[in-house]
């Protein structure tokens, strides 16, 4: 990181960011052309969880390329200046890379889905046996993190 003195380094304040969180940016590479996409998440401290239907852009580029890299950002406030380039913001943000993968066990899809729902508040455990078959659940294995605020 340039801006050393900017860098996050206790990875308890990182996972308070990604828990703090909404949305996932998880970016891909489909060929020789960058893909990015929001996404709701689940977050353990070593992988990220995410659902999608059984077929789509992502999970094509996802079968090809297990390489991914992911975003989070808490945006505080703009800090306004007399000279436009003096501008700037106060803010929270973490990246990092992983592998992606896909699961299939009907324990390892609920146990996901759970950790996603527990991201945005709820203790949901049941999940109905018709939609877990049309569900396909993937997650990340975070293998490099850093975080950075202003």
């Amino acid at each position: 990181m340039r801006l050393k003195d900017k860098e996050i380094k206790d990875r308890k304040v990182i996972d308070g960011i990604i828990r703090s969180c909404r949305v996932c940016r998880l970016a891909m590479c489909d060929g020789d052309q960058p893909y990015i996409i929001p996404l709701n998440f689940g977050y353990d401290g070593s992988f990220l969880y995410f659902h999608a239907a059984p077929e789509g852009r992502k999970i094509s580029i996802i079968r090809k390329n297990n390489k991914v890299c992911f975003e989070f950002d808490i945006l505080y406030d703009i800090v306004t200046a007399e000279q436009a380039c003096k501008w700037g913001t106060k803010y929270e943000s973490v990246i990092g890379s992983g592998t992606a993968e896909i699961l299939d066990s009907s324990e390892g899809k609920k146990s996901a889905l759970q950790c996603i729902m527990r991201q945005y508040g709820s203790d949901a455990v049941d999940f109905p046996e018709e939609i877990m078959k049309k569900t396909l659940i993937f997650r990340v294995r975070i293998l490099e993190i850093s975080g950075k605020a202003r």
